[in-house]
């Protein structure tokens, strides 16, 4: 029996700054409706472990908990679906999870979640402006796990009990965007609540619930972000709160026990200080009572970012009895790492990571332009993570020796629909485009005897949507988006090189491509630019800064070779910036949205269609890639939009389908010069009773396949300009995409085919039949945990490889190994030539 296994996975992180949390060896982050799991000090670098399904709505806030003499972690996760699940860990695998419970409750999207370790209470913030607070007990599962059971979805909602215990109205009304838990030492739990006001609420634990006690003034803007942290290991030591704000500041807050304030505010209140004892405002709140009273001071006032600041995490490192430092992310593309100066007692921001205003993105539209929305500690405090506006995670890892930090290598994917992807013809790399509008460059890279797959170069950066794509050979490719035409793109020798040296697939055919490639200020298009060496480079910097030589290199056209010179994966300021590949041709002429696009096998020619809703735009172009120009006149056949396109293996014909139901089959004109011109051979108006999605062609060149909405994959022969049903694989809901396997013996096929909802199967089809139907074998759904939760919107095999590429709607790249397949057959595909 056919067995797949998930090789590879890419998502980009949500842009929420609570949509992330890192928990001992486990970062979870929410990925569209999604949440992954990563381990960001894995030495093998292998990306998302896990993706989490069952959220119905984009993923805000992700908090998780290690549980006190436990092995297993607790996940809390909550969405724009307006409910909260909680995930619990597997002993065995600390990431691995599996959903227990779904709470609802809330009447809006649930924004932030504040835990605590060790205590039973947690509490959900919504934008239907109310908190609720929950008390959730594990016990009867914890026990059940540790006595062998096996326990499945249902009985897990059994064993773990969550209830209610309180509702709040914020009053005033905001909207809660932050909160953060901590205990007044022994006594009651303190709650903090910030969001779309320029303040800070302070609630404290009462016999009838949470009371609010103090509202904490200064800031400016909303506030997205809270944390408590002890100010060092004793018992008896302060609590400090840092609020972050879109007013570009940082405050602290010191909660300190008893009546009596702390020595350095009673000093900062002391009029014979004059103005620096005026310049900040620091009245004292109380709350509490008893054992548990406490005064809430301003304590320091961090001024460092020139923008909004997401997020301010505390960490104490592997040294809890030191104040703890303090991580903020902000929109002005920084991380900032700020520490008290113990012997004056100031607060200094001592390191600064990310990139410098000069060396942004290549457009505010991608690159990183729009900050950092989330910085993380690791659990020992000595590497942080960041996720930037590409959906792209940096990290970070500090080196004694050195007293640097060291850039490392993350995890990268998209933040919208995958729409297409497109293999190069060797197979050497996959190309993947989407909604987020970037085109991306996967590719298997070695390291020793083990392998993983990373982003290696981010093709295109766009200002639409992409929709569509195909390979011609290894170094070019053609992408449609929602502009109306086609652009094509070379490989840059830069990516060429990295491939060579981090895959093995070895190109030598490299020497005549461009440098790299940028985007002008002022341009649209990628542009080829040239490298520059050391001497030039200096010759540069003279020109800019003190001579007048008009012969220097003008830098908006030339790249050093040292930035070029990489022997690792690219970090994502690289593939933001110096991994384009330059424009080489635009295609025009239709007058729609591109929607379907497929080039030749022999590199002659492409196909491209796009969106219609008459007979006039819902035409065929074909260009002819020598000049790139258009074969005229258009193919005719449909009369709404084009879903698909294909070449046969020999390209003898074009298969194409439609909206309007039919599939339809074009010929090439044997006796047109260079064989560039195709003329309709045969068509069925009523191929499927509903709009077709998607179509493939067989290896053996006269088999081919239609999937539609009609709930059924259809395979269809052709035998003397005349096809014929002759299986029909029927499905649950729509059919959106379809691809072709071959195996042995040659009259066996295996097709493989996407669903609506995600769900992915493959089946094995006999075709050694004459005048009688084929015969449908095993048919194989891959697991439920490993597939897409949304539309699969796209399937490729890999090239002379058992190994499955699939796009879908909820962000998500995949790539699946199948096993115990039979031995392809020894022939050699069809391969796209340049």
């Amino acid at each position: 029996m056919v067995h797949a296994s998930e090789v590879f996975k890419a998502a980009g992180g949500n842009r929420h700054t609570s949509a992330a949390d890192w928990e001992s060896d486990v970062l979870a982050y929410g990925c569209g409706n999604n949440i992954a799991t990563w381990n960001p000090t894995d030495p093998s670098s292998n990306g998302v472990q896990q993706l989490l399904t069952g959220h119905t709505d984009v993923v805000n806030v992700v908090k998780l908990l290690r549980k006190p003499n436990s092995q297993r972690a607790v996940l809390i996760s909550g969405s724009a679906d307006k409910t909260v699940r909680i995930w619990y860990g597997d002993a065995d695998s600390p990431s691995a999870f599996s959903r227990s419970i779904a709470l609802d409750g809330h009447q809006a999207s649930i924004n932030t979640i504040s835990i605590l370790p060790g205590c039973d209470v947690f509490v959900t913030g919504s934008a239907d402006a109310t908190l609720k607070a929950w008390r959730i007990d594990t016990t009867a599962y914890d026990n059940a796990l540790n006595g062998g059971a096996q326990i499945d979805q249902s009985s897990s909602q059994s064993l773990i009990k969550v209830e209610l215990i309180q509702s709040i109205s914020l009053k005033p009304r905001f909207f809660p965007l932050a909160t953060a838990f901590a205990r007044l030492g022994d006594g009651p739990l303190v709650l903090a609540v910030a969001g779309t006001a320029a303040y800070v609420q302070i609630y404290v634990q009462r016999p009838e619930g949470f009371v609010l006690e103090a509202t904490l003034t200064g800031h400016e803007g909303w506030i997205r972000s809270l944390e408590f942290a002890r100010e060092s290991s004793a018992a008896d030591s302060d609590l400090l709160l840092s609020s972050a704000s879109q007013d570009k500041y940082i405050r602290l807050w010191r909660f300190n026990k008893g009546a009596e304030l702390p020595a350095a505010s009673a000093a900062a209140n002391d009029p014979s200080l004059g103005v620096l004892g005026r310049s900040l405002s620091n009245k004292a709140h109380y709350i509490g009572d008893g054992e548990s009273k406490h005064s809430i001071t301003f304590e320091a006032l961090l001024i460092g970012h020139e923008d909004w600041i997401y997020t301010a995490r505390w960490s104490t490192g592997s040294d809890p009895s030191k104040t703890p430092r303090l991580l903020s992310a902000s929109a002005d593309n920084s991380l900032a790492i700020w520490e008290r100066d113990e012997d004056s007692g100031f607060w200094n921001c001592v390191t600064r990571l990310g990139e410098i205003s000069a060396q942004k993105g290549s457009t505010t539209a991608t690159g990183s332009t729009g900050g950092f929305w989330n910085g993380l500690w690791s659990p020992d405090g000595v590497t942080v993570t960041s996720l930037g506006r590409t959906g792209s995670w940096r990290v970070w890892q500090y080196q004694p020796q050195s007293d640097i930090w060291e850039q490392r290598v993350g995890i990268s994917g998209h933040v919208r629909e995958a729409k297409d992807i497109a293999w190069a013809a060797d197979g050497s790399y996959l190309l993947s485009t989407g909604s987020d509008q970037t085109t991306r460059l996967w590719a298997e890279c070695q390291q020793g005897d083990s392998s993983s797959w990373h982003e290696i170069s981010r093709p295109q950066i766009h200002g639409y949507d992409l929709n569509c794509i195909d390979t011609l050979g290894t170094n070019q490719f053609i992408s449609g988006a929602d502009e109306k035409l086609l652009r094509v793109f070379n490989k840059p020798k830069m990516v060429a090189n990295l491939l060579n040296k981090l895959t093995a697939f070895k190109d030598e055919s490299s020497a005549d491509l461009p440098d790299a490639a940028n985007i002008p200020v002022l341009g649209l298009s990628n542009k080829a630019i040239g490298t520059i060496d050391t001497d030039q480079e200096a010759a540069q910097a003279a020109f800019n800064g003190q001579t007048g030589d008009k012969d220097a290199l003008d830098p908006a056209s030339t790249i050093s070779k040292s930035a070029l010179d990489l022997d690792h994966v690219p970090y994502e300021d690289h593939l933001a910036r110096h991994t384009l590949w330059p424009e080489h041709e635009k295609l025009y002429g239709h007058g729609y949205e591109i929607s379907a696009v497929a080039a030749s096998h022999d590199g002659a020619l492409v196909a491209t269609a796009c969106r219609a809703s008459s007979i006039d735009h819902a035409v065929i172009r074909l260009y002819e890639t020598a000049g790139w120009r258009e074969v005229r006149p258009p193919l005719t056949a449909h009369s709404l939009t084009v879903t698909s396109l294909a070449f046969s293996p020999d390209d003898a014909y074009l298969l194409s389908t439609g909206r309007d139901r039919q599939w339809a089959l074009f010929a090439r004109d044997e006796a047109a010069p260079a064989s560039t011109m195709y003329k309709p051979l045969t068509a069925n108006p009523k191929g499927h009773a509903r709009m077709i999605l998607d179509c493939a062609w067989a290896p053996t060149g006269n088999v081919f396949a239609t999937a539609g909405r009609d709930k059924t994959v259809k395979i269809w022969h052709l035998d003397g300009g005349h096809a014929t049903c002759k299986a029909t694989l029927p499905t649950t809901v729509s059919a959106t995409a379809v691809a072709f396997y071959p195996l042995s013996p040659p009259a066996t096929l295996l097709v493989a085919y996407g669903l609506e909802d995600g769900r992915i199967a493959v089946a094995t089809i006999n075709t050694n039949t004459v005048g009688e139907d084929f015969t449908v074998g095993d048919t194989y759904a891959l697991d439920a945990d490993i597939v897409p939760v949304q539309t699969v919107n796209a399937l490729r095999w890999r090239p002379n490889t058992a190994e499955l590429a699939v796009a879908s709607d909820d962000h998500a790249v995949r790539i699946y190994r199948f096993e115990d397949v039979p031995t392809a057959r020894n022939v050699v595909a069809p391969t796209k030539g340049n």
